[in-house]
């Protein structure tokens, strides 16, 4: 991923300047009546990023590692047969999640760099209780068709991972039949990490696991924060949710959203294609190989080949040293024969895809 080094500075480079103001404004109370009504708008805008009616959609009070938790632990009883279609790191930690909740876990392994295989996964067991699925994979830069898994998933629960789509990419929860997923704030939400955009529907809460492995992730617990069909349990100053909220980053959440909406999300999932196929057909210009499969290939998260004989981590390096421009590294078998390079929120621009170019370039002499 790429983010100029001063990301909450001054100028172009800061991500989303209304979510960074909002965390500088005074703390509120976690039943302060303003801070009960940010929440709200924050979970009622939760819902249009996501494309959900929910009434269960919040952002959770941990990172979206916790999310993905959250869905497995209140979703999985043990025993219960979980197909996971894997097609790189965060498709891997799934089934770890799972396996560790007690479920009986189908994985459905992909090669890396290549979209999930629908057909493969949906036959993958006769009757699962979950079929889980990244729809943007971090580690590869790969979009994947989670729309066919919600057409054909039959009496399954459909799990979504979207940290990395979310804001970014076309994301419609209830129209492709995503029954619960997770997300995060750091990536096109344009936000510091510490949240995790949640949401989960009547299908799923009413299959959830009475008492899961972890007290603080219980979504039954979530009490008068999310009551049933929206109503706030006692009313303002009175919810029951069982721990004290983030209120800053909640503010700082708000302050995102508010500013994604008024630019449309129509315009900032267009914003976020233009930039990556600017930067996408720069790289190959340049003489670069791009690692993502052609056609499934994410605008917001651009994985890029290290050319033979460049050592990836000392590029990275000078990058970061010379032009305040940081760049991932690639994950797992990949880690050093692959960059990830992210235009996410407002860094998803022209300059931005220029200032990158222009960066590698000279780095690598070319």
């Amino acid at each position: 991923m790429i983010r100029e080094r001063h990301l909450f500075g001054p100028g172009p480079s800061n991500p989303y300047p209304e979510a960074t103001r909002a965390l500088a404004e005074p703390l509120l109370g976690h039943l302060d009546p303003e801070f009960l009504r940010i929440m709200d708008e924050t979970c009622e805008m939760l819902r249009t990023v996501w494309g959900t009616s929910n009434t269960r959609t919040l952002p959770l009070s941990a990172t979206g590692s916790a999310g993905m938790e959250a869905a497995f632990v209140n979703t999985v009883h043990p025993g219960d047969v979980v197909v996971v279609a894997v097609n790189g790191l965060f498709g891997q930690r799934m089934t770890d999640v799972a396996a560790r909740c007690g479920a009986e876990v189908v994985a459905v392994e992909h090669e890396w760099g290549r979209p999930v295989d629908v057909d493969r996964v949906l036959s993958a067991h006769p009757s699962p209780a979950i079929i889980a699925a990244v729809h943007a994979e971090t580690s590869t830069g790969v979009r994947s068709d989670v729309a066919a898994l919600g057409a054909g998933k039959g009496d399954a629960l459909l799990l979504v991972d979207a940290v990395t789509s979310i804001a970014g990419i076309e994301l419609r929860a209830d129209d492709w039949e995503i029954d619960l997923g997770y997300a995060g704030t750091q990536k096109c939400l344009g936000v510091a990490p510490g949240l995790a955009p949640f949401t989960i529907n009547d299908r799923a809460f009413e299959r959830r696991v009475e008492k899961p492995r972890s007290w603080y992730l219980d979504l039954g617990m979530l009490g008068g924060y999310v009551g049933e069909a929206g109503v706030k349990d006692g009313g303002a100053g009175q919810r029951t949710y069982h721990h004290t909220a983030p209120t800053a980053m909640v503010n700082s959440l708000h302050g995102g959203l508010t500013r994604i909406l008024e630019e449309g999300l129509d315009t900032v999932w267009a914003r976020h294609q233009a930039a990556g196929d600017a930067l996408q057909a720069g790289l190959e210009e340049m003489g670069l190989e791009l690692f993502a499969a052609e056609g499934s290939r994410l605008p917001e998260l651009t994985t890029v080949k290290v050319p033979e004989g460049v050592d990836s981590a000392a590029v990275r390096k000078e990058l970061l040293a010379r032009h305040g421009i940081e760049i991932g590294a690639g994950a797992g078998a990949y880690a050093a024969s692959v960059w990830r390079i992210g235009l996410m929120g407002r860094n998803a621009r022209p300059d931005a895809v220029l200032l990158v170019l222009a960066a590698l370039k000279d780095v690598l002499g070319r």
